[in-house]
């Protein structure tokens, strides 16, 4: 794999400016180090898809063409898809590492609480601030025993515990967290009672996610009716007037045979041009919009947060499209008998 230079293309591709800024991003997501020889594996992936693309599809079109106008369609034509290829991935990628980020931040702070209060067990028992930090690391607190971790590193080689802190709330987009290491943070320059702001820290953290269980239980039933409407009632609906369209389109093409063949002038009859196919394509297209939006809504309604819920949209929207198959095989056997 070095003949391929991963890691030098994979720099090339990553200007300097960004680079800390990227750097910062992937940390949210658990991912310590740029991956370089990603990026240049994405080049080179991309570079190969835009080949089997080119030769089959282009370059048919264009070798007739003159020289100029050959390596002009040419360079286009490779600078274009290749973009676009790269573009889409990133994309991708950019939506797995958000829902990674969010995932990480919400398994930080649903453990922060029993963290917190090993702490204060420490700090009755006689321990300092620092001591107690470390002590208080258990693995099952999986993320936020990691971070920790790394905080107290730091502050044993000498770095400031509340800029370690600071660094560490600045990590994830929390404001939970944020406010939780200011009030910590307040207390220790000030030199109060640290552990009587860590308890009342535990008890709000821990009515505060009771308090959202509880909402998330009374939306329930709102949550279960959207699901409803939109993987069963609306697919059945289109379904539906999928196949009315179809029985309207046979009975105006009958009556307009009728009429020409009694040779009447008094009353004239179009039958509408419109392609059921096209129709389905629609009830496709608007079933998968509606879809991807429910989820949102949803997601928004349990979570708080459109993040936390985006795991719903494949199932809303595989489970709208199958069903509005099912009903359409459902609804047109249904209606054979129908005579027109």
């Amino acid at each position: 794999m070095s003949l391929l230079y991963l890691e030098e293309f994979g720099k090339a591709f990553v200007p300097k400016k960004i680079r800390p800024g990227l750097s910062k991003y992937l940390a949210k997501a658990g991912i310590d180090e740029v991956p370089y020889k990603f990026f240049g594996a994405l080049f080179w992936a991309t570079a190969i898809i835009t080949y089997f693309i080119y030769v089959p599809g282009i370059y048919p079109v264009i070798k007739g063409k003159s020289v100029i106008t050959f390596f002009i369609i040419t360079f286009l034509s490779w600078f274009l898809i290749q973009v676009t290829l790269t573009i889409i991935i990133i994309i991708s990628i950019y939506f797995y590492l958000n829902i990674r980020i969010y995932k990480r931040t919400k398994l930080v702070e649903d453990m922060l609480p029993e963290y917190l209060a090993l702490v204060s067990t420490n700090l009755k028992g006689g321990m300092n601030f620092e001591k107690s930090l470390w002590a208080a690391i258990k693995p099952e607190f999986g993320i936020l025993a990691k971070e920790i971790g790394i905080v107290s590193k730091r502050v044993a080689t000498g770095s400031d515990v509340g800029e370690a802190l600071q660094e560490f709330s600045d990590k994830y987009d929390s404001p939970i967290l944020r406010r939780s290491i200011d009030l910590i943070k307040g207390e220790i320059i000030s030199g109060g009672r640290i552990t009587g702001v860590i308890d009342n820290l535990v008890s709000d953290l821990k009515k505060t996610k009771a308090l959202k269980a509880e909402m998330t239980a009374a939306t329930l039933t709102y949550m279960i009716f959207m699901a409803v409407i939109v993987i069963v009632i609306m697919p059945a609906l289109f379904a539906l007037s999928k196949q009315l369209l179809g029985i309207l389109l046979k009975f105006g093409a009958r009556i307009s045979t009728s009429l020409q063949a009694a040779k009447t002038t008094m009353f004239t009859f179009s039958v509408a041009n419109i392609d059921p196919y096209h129709f389905q394509l629609f009830s496709i297209a608007a079933i998968s919009i509606i879809a991807v939006f429910s989820s949102m809504i949803i997601s928004t309604i349990e979570k708080g947060d459109v993040k936390g819920g985006l795991k719903y949209i494949p199932l809303f929207l595989a489970g709208s499209i199958i069903m509005y198959f099912i009903f359409s095989v459902i609804l047109e056997s249904l209606m054979k008998g129908i005579i027109i």
